[in-house]
């Protein structure tokens, strides 16, 4: 399963925007899976209508490749194919805006000075000037929870005195968490709290044309994303507290943002009941019993050469094991000492390993120290998921939604070419409950169909594989698996591909 990355780019070395292209016929431009052909005749967004514009790390230039990794080129005859495997020459593009602020994006190859255009079977680099036929609407083809990050700054975007402020060093809790909204071919930037970003700077519950936003991309070695408002100015930070609004019709460095992955940030409760914190200092305790602050939340990061797991406070410092075999929020960098096992319990609850090869738990004093050699209750701490009150989750197959969206009753599938927010509630510990948009709770009924339909709430267990995918489990030994026809049910008995959710 493909997941966003930065910038919907699996690999962390490449700047690039995964990305539909509908074009002024409503259809999206797709690379056929077998062969080399390609057209514009898609109808929804979807693997064949995925492609990735690969910026150049240098030149003011982009590649479009395929979901085969194949990239886009034209020749001197304006015929179109998607057969190589190396960007070269004949596949540089540069791309403009269309003059009438649409926020549509014209394409022209840099080696024939050409635009690409089109629709059908009929995709043409021809054109030396460019018309409705050669602009293209842009969709992202990502997850949409995302973190904002300004490139000058080096900060990220979070709700903060009722605006969205680009002043946090790491995204923290559901604050900074924002969903991007296709609305028209356009954008708006939702909160948590399902706010509007206006231009203005203010955060409204109506979506209107003052939160709708057009994107352009910058290439090169400060790549980034930036959003134009009705106006024709940027998004930008300003003043002393960096408040989100349009200011200035030029882009610079202050004006591009990335988008990046949400991390999974957590509550972990010991067997005794209590908070595991940092609130007492540099020692990692399971002491707290008030309600949980950023110090007793901490960000899970996946290390995928080690298939383990570090602890990321606040304070931007990671748990490490101490000589003694204590836990210290201590760390500064991804060693042997911050990473740890993690395996999860059929009961929702996981166990950590730390590189003693010993399980961590607390002492009566409540420090964290790992000095166990078999897993026992006192081994096993609970987890609550902090910073996702609404989930989407996405698979290969599609988005994870109602079959028949605002319906008093209606079976929950995985192949919606649209995604759907899924209102997500703390049961017993290590256990969720699952809202619809029609304001009913998932329910598992036949012993495997989930459905939404207002008979009860079945609990479930959602248990992060790595930073980007999670399973989900009713019961103690059946994880909710999807089909490629849509099926979404409660009957997997491993741990497979068809069994992990994007979120």
């Amino acid at each position: 399963m493909a997941v966003n990355g930065v910038n919907g780019v699996n690999k962390p070395s490449e700047m690039g925007w995964k990305v539909g292209l509908i074009n002024y016929a409503q259809k999206y431009l797709t690379a056929e899976s077998f062969g080399c052909k390609i057209n514009v005749s898609g109808v929804a967004l979807k693997k064949k209508q995925t492609f990735t514009l690969v910026q150049d790390p240098v030149e003011e230039v982009v590649y479009i490749r395929s979901h085969l990794g194949r990239y886009v080129s034209a020749d001197k005859y304006g015929n179109v194919t998607c057969e190589a495997e190396e960007p070269e020459q004949t596949e540089k593009f540069t791309v403009e805006y269309d003059k009438a602020s649409t926020g549509r994006w014209a394409f022209r190859n840099v080696v024939h000075g050409t635009y690409l255009g089109g629709t059908d079977d009929s995709l043409k680099c021809i054109a030396m000037t460019f018309s409705d036929q050669e602009l293209w609407t842009v969709q992202l083809s990502i997850h949409p929870q995302v973190h904002l990050r300004n490139v000058n700054r080096k900060r990220y975007a979070h709700v903060c005195d009722d605006q969205l402020q680009i002043t946090q060093t790491i995204p923290w809790a559901d604050k900074s968490l924002l969903f991007m909204d296709f609305v028209d071919g356009k954008y708006a930037l939702r909160t948590f709290d399902n706010r509007y970003l206006q231009t203005s700077g203010e955060l409204s519950a109506q979506l209107t044309d003052d939160a709708k936003f057009t994107l352009e991309i910058r290439a090169g070695p400060s790549g980034g994303l930036a959003f134009r408002d009705c106006n024709g100015c940027y998004l930008t930070g300003v003043g002393a507290t960096a408040t989100m609004k349009g200011r200035n019709k030029t882009v610079g460095k202050d004006e591009l943002f990335t988008l990046e992955d949400t991390h999974p940030q957590v509550v972990l409760f010991a067997y005794n009941g209590k908070k595991v914190s940092t609130k007492q200092g540099v020692d990692v305790s399971a002491n707290q019993e008030e309600e949980e602050s950023d110090r007793e939340i901490f960000q899970m990061e996946f290390e995928p050469s080690s298939q383990k797991w570090s602890f990321r406070t606040v304070d931007n410092k990671l748990w490490s094991l101490e000589p003694m075999g204590g836990i210290q929020a201590a760390g500064s960098t991804v060693c042997p000492e911050t990473l740890f096992d993690v395996s999860w319990q059929d009961d929702g609850s996981i166990t950590i390993k730390a590189k003693n090869n010993s399980y961590v738990y607390n002492k009566p004093t409540g420090s964290l120290v790992a000095a166990s050699d078999t897993v026992t209750e006192k081994e096993r701490f609970m987890v609550k998921v902090a910073n996702r009150p609404m989930l989407v989750l996405r698979s290969d197959f599609g988005f994870v939604g109602s079959k028949s969206p605002g319906a008093a009753k209606t079976e929950i599938v995985c192949n919606r070419s649209t995604y759907e927010v899924i209102f997500v509630e703390h049961g017993p510990p290590g256990t969720y409950f699952m809202k619809a948009t029609n304001g009913q709770y998932w329910s598992v009924v036949d012993e495997k169909s989930i459905v939404a339909d207002g008979s009860g709430k079945s609990p479930f267990h959602l248990q992060c594989r790595d930073n980007r995918t999670l399973t989900l489990q009713h019961g103690k030994d059946r994880f909710i698996k999807g089909e490629q026809n849509g099926l979404f049910q409660a009957v997997g008995l491993e741990l497979e591909p068809a069994v992990l959710w994007e979120y």
